[in-house]
């Protein structure tokens, strides 16, 4: 560590008994404390509506990080860290609940905080309540020194999004607002910047003269699960594509940043999505398609159709699959589309970005068993397999003129190296108060311009819906989207 001086003394975790908390967060914090990473300043606050103690808290977090993180628990490390925490039990709604929190950071334990980080892992539709009751008590001052972490959907629409960040701002500046998107603390994701920026072999391919169109997937194997109440209400446009995949997108597409600065970098961010070409009502059947898993079977074991997963409306037209393929009207990609794909209940839960090359301009090997070679690819794994790798030809050993594809492959890390979750980077980067890989708003809201279009249509479309089967890599009609019969979707690395 550098300075503890610069960390927070409190780290108050909203919603500290959900699903969210107990899957992600708390397990990647108890990998910092493992790593010896956490600020030895650094407490925490559990702030939730069960009647816990301390003492029932930490035994309920010894049974999740028993569960989640079994391989790298030990009693004495967890003693230690069970140590920073300690519980208030109260309502999100109630201003008295918050009275008890700033009496609890008071006490010596923590210390008199003038560094603190709030994260809310609860609702969207509570971060204006959480974001005014902690103003009422004072925990919002001094301006620009607290911290406050919002997850995604940062709002429904665009409308929502700035009625949101208004009720934020009342209370916090923008640079204390730290709006999390986890793809963004994957080590893939972070490493595309390196891999594009630092490689001359790389960068001066990386415009419309040379690739014929990029693919942007992140598929599911998994349904809802028990998350019907949220999904029902969202849909896939807006609970993947709107955030996540749009944040590979302008990753994938940015220009380089003056200097790698949280600002400099999410200014090129905002220059892609400003760049997106509008959809035009009249064109939305050419640029997006939605469907909805039907029964089917994933890696063997039958699975029931969406509109039968409990808590589902009957007959709800809730898209689990969405594609849609935009274009960028800037220097670097003009007529290049990019096309973006998720959905759940696919064959494979698989993430990636495709890079498809243009044919070379000379037919060179017309009329030889070479004739139709396949075009050269950057394939970059996200999930299950993080790597980078590259298709390109050679010739086969041997009589005659045969031809192979090889796959150089780029990966990083080791068999041995313990990947690092995308929320331990993340929070990290909280604690140390690094922007970096946190979304600005102008970033939300061009992003919400963009999906605003088909968002509109698709609410007055109600009456149909395509469908696929659970399993499958979904419905064959997205195919529509591609501009030429070449084109098709990549789904494995």
């Amino acid at each position: 560590m550098t300075d503890d001086a610069l960390y927070p003394c409190s780290f108050v975790i909203f919603g500290a008994t959900g699903h969210l908390s107990a899957t992600k967060l708390l397990p990647a914090l108890f990998d910092l404390e493992a790593g010896g990473r956490l600020p030895d300043v650094t407490n925490f606050i559990a702030f939730a509506r069960r009647q816990y103690d301390d003492e029932s808290w930490a035994a309920q977090m010894e049974q999740w990080l028993r569960q989640h993180r079994p391989e790298r628990f030990q009693p004495e490390l967890f003693r230690k860290f069970a140590a920073r925490f300690s519980y208030v039990r109260g309502d999100l709604h109630e201003v008295e609940s918050f009275h008890r929190l700033l009496e609890e950071l008071g006490k010596p334990k923590t210390g008199v905080c003038s560094n603190i980080v709030f994260y809310l892992a609860i609702s969207p539709a509570d971060f204006g309540a959480v974001a005014s009751n902690l103003a009422q008590v004072g925990l919002n001052r001094p301006r620009g020194l607290h911290r406050i972490v919002v997850e995604k959907p940062f709002g429904e629409d665009l409308e929502s999004a700035q009625t949101l960040n208004r009720l934020l701002h009342e209370h916090f500046d923008e640079k204390q607002i730290f709006r999390i998107d986890h793809y963004l603390g994957k080590e893939t994701v972070q490493n595309l910047i390196v891999f594009r920026f630092a490689n001359l072999l790389v960068e001066p391919l990386w415009n419309r003269n040379y690739i014929d169109h990029v693919q942007i997937t992140v598929a599911e194997s998994a349904g809802i699960e028990t998350r019907a109440g949220y999904y029902d209400r969202t849909g896939a446009l807006r609970d993947m594509l709107q955030n996540h995949l749009m944040q590979l997108l302008t990753l994938v597409a940015m220009e380089p940043p003056a200097a790698l600065e949280p600002d400099a970098l999410r200014d090129e961010k905002v220059k892609v999505l400003r760049s997106v070409r509008p959809i035009q009502r009249r064109a939305l059947h050419a640029h997006a398609f939605r469907a909805q898993y039907v029964a089917g079977s994933t890696a063997g074991t039958p699975v029931v159709g969406y509109r039968d997963e409990t808590g589902v409306e009957e007959g709800s037209i809730t898209e689990t699959y969405v594609a849609a393929k935009l274009l960028i009207d800037n220097w670097r990609w003009r007529g290049v589309p990019f096309y973006l794909r998720t959905g759940k209940r696919l064959q494979s839960s698989q993430s990636l970005v495709a890079i498809r090359f243009k044919h070379t301009p000379q037919q060179l090997f017309r009329e030889t068993p070479l004739e139709d070679t396949a075009p050269n690819w950057i394939i970059l794994g996200l999930q299950p397999r993080e790597s980078m790798s590259m298709e390109i030809h050679a010739r086969q050993p041997g009589l005659g003129l045969h031809t192979r594809t090889i796959h150089m492959d780029a990966g990083y890390r080791g068999d041995s190296k313990r990947p690092i979750e995308a929320y331990e980077a993340l929070l990290l980067d909280i604690i140390r108060g690094d922007q970096t890989n946190f979304i600005r708003f102008d970033e939300v809201e061009w992003a919400w311009r963009v999906v605003e279009p088909i968002l509109r249509a698709w609410t007055h479309e109600r009456e149909h819906i395509h469908t696929y089967a659970a399993g499958s890599w979904g419905p064959p009609q997205a195919n529509r989207l591609f501009e030429w019969d070449y084109q098709d979707w990549r789904n494995q690395l």
